[in-house]
């Protein structure tokens, strides 16, 4: 389990981890635009944890180093990245102070090492940020399938039956569509409902929330949004509609997970309509 970690559900995420970590750490990836050195050393960090799973700063130094010195040099440079640094009595804040990252400890043999891997706000950041090519996202769902297992632990299932759609999530990271009221308009399918209760399921998480919770409530996300058309200015087709049905038609746990969350929102509306009627005349 990650240690001393806390991060907030989705709409903390997006208004406060997101804009706090876009401002320390930049918004655009270091290959696109010139960043400082720091920000650049961040990057290559979180892209390392993205592309090759939990490790520990020692196996990040040898991913581009083979002489023992050069590793030990890089290794020190990695801890502060990950745990920020004092200088001139002022703390600048690393990785894991910001939720992006958390360590674990983990027993190999007789020796305890501290492993480090994405947290699921890293995972949003680096689909925000870093600019990954589809092999790259094909990567980081790979290795964190355990992390985000009814999104990432079905990558290849849903890339059998979306193709490139899945590679949507990319956008989503962004904080798209989490709740815009102007998706009303986008079609006749519930998704505004289906959104707005996703944030009133979760609305007590904002501080703390539990990361199989927020795995739930981002793969909630993911699917709902996959109602929306990818180009915005068209409804769904009945083709597209029953495309997004064979995912679950074809996976009975997957099926049973979503649609019982539908069914949620469903008795969450009915309820709330009968408070409703209580105000008639």
């Amino acid at each position: 389990m990650p240690e001393n970690t806390t991060f907030g559900n989705l709409q903390s995420y997006r208004n406060y981890t997101q804009p706090t970590v876009k401002r320390l750490f930049g918004d655009t990836s270091f290959r696109k635009k010139r960043k400082s050195k720091h920000q650049e050393n961040v990057h290559k960090l979180l892209e390392a944890l993205a592309l090759h799973g939990s490790m520990t700063t020692w196996e990040i130094a040898q991913l581009h180093y083979s002489d023992i010195p050069a590793i030990r040099t890089r290794e020190k440079e990695l801890r502060r990245l990950l745990v920020g640094r004092k200088d001139r009595g002022k703390k600048s804040l690393g990785v894991l102070d910001v939720g992006l990252v958390v360590s674990e400890k983990i027993k190999i043999k007789q020796n305890i090492s501290n492993y480090y891997r994405l947290s699921l706000h890293g995972i949003l950041y680096c689909l925000d940020v870093l600019g990954f090519r589809k092999k790259d996202v094909d990567a980081m769902a790979h290795n964190y399938e355990k992390t985000l297992p009814m999104v990432f632990g079905k990558w290849g299932y849903l890339k059998s039956i979306l193709d490139n759609d899945v590679y949507r999530i990319q956008i989503l990271a962004e904080g798209l569509f989490l709740d815009n009221i102007h998706i009303t308009k986008i079609s006749k399918i519930p998704i505004f409902e289906i959104i707005t209760y996703l944030n009133v399921k979760y609305q007590n998480y904002y501080e703390s929330i539990s990361e199989k919770d927020l795995a739930d409530q981002i793969s909630y996300w993911f699917y709902t949004t996959l109602l929306i058309h990818s180009t915005m200015n068209r409804k769904m087709e009945k083709t597209e509609l029953e495309k997004w049905k064979k995912i679950f038609a074809n996976d009975k746990k997957l099926k049973r997970w979503f649609f019982g969350f539908v069914k949620e929102t469903s008795k969450f509306y009915s309820d709330r309509f009968d408070y409703l009627k209580i105000l008639e005349p």
